[in-house]
């Protein structure tokens, strides 16, 4: 059964940094996406970065080109996102997903609809 569990998420002052895991249990799949979305209260998912097992390649959304890092252990089957110059509107539940679809070759790689698998979610506040 294939499964997600996200941690490293916490308190932080704006500037700081976290570095969130996204472990993988239970992947056979040769060719999957795992991306990064976020959650702000009363606002939908928001896709913020994406990697893709079958090349590698990495996708980011604009707000965080710069801050945000996504990579990948595959020793330990999990994937990082590094949080830098955190900023009080990265505040939200973040959750990683799998997908076996398009988002693999970077198309709607930041589209909810296109990971069928979810993490629980782990809560980053940034506030002073």
């Amino acid at each position: 059964q294939l499964q997600l569990v996200e941690s490293g998420g916490g308190l932080v002052q704006p500037g700081g940094s976290l570095r969130l895991s996204c472990a993988l249990a239970g992947f056979t799949r040769d060719n999957y996406a795992i991306g990064w979305f976020r959650q702000a209260p009363g606002e939908d998912r928001k896709g913020l970065s994406t990697i893709s097992s079958r090349d590698g390649a990495t996708y980011y959304t604009d707000s965080v080109k710069g801050r945000f890092t996504i990579s990948r252990d595959n020793a330990k089957n999990t994937v990082y996102l590094q949080m830098n110059s955190l900023k009080p509107e990265d505040t939200g539940v973040y959750f990683c997903a799998a997908s076996s679809g398009t988002p693999v070759y970077g198309l709607g790689w930041g589209e909810p609809l296109e990971f069928e698998t979810w993490g629980q979610g782990t809560q980053v506040t940034v506030s002073a």
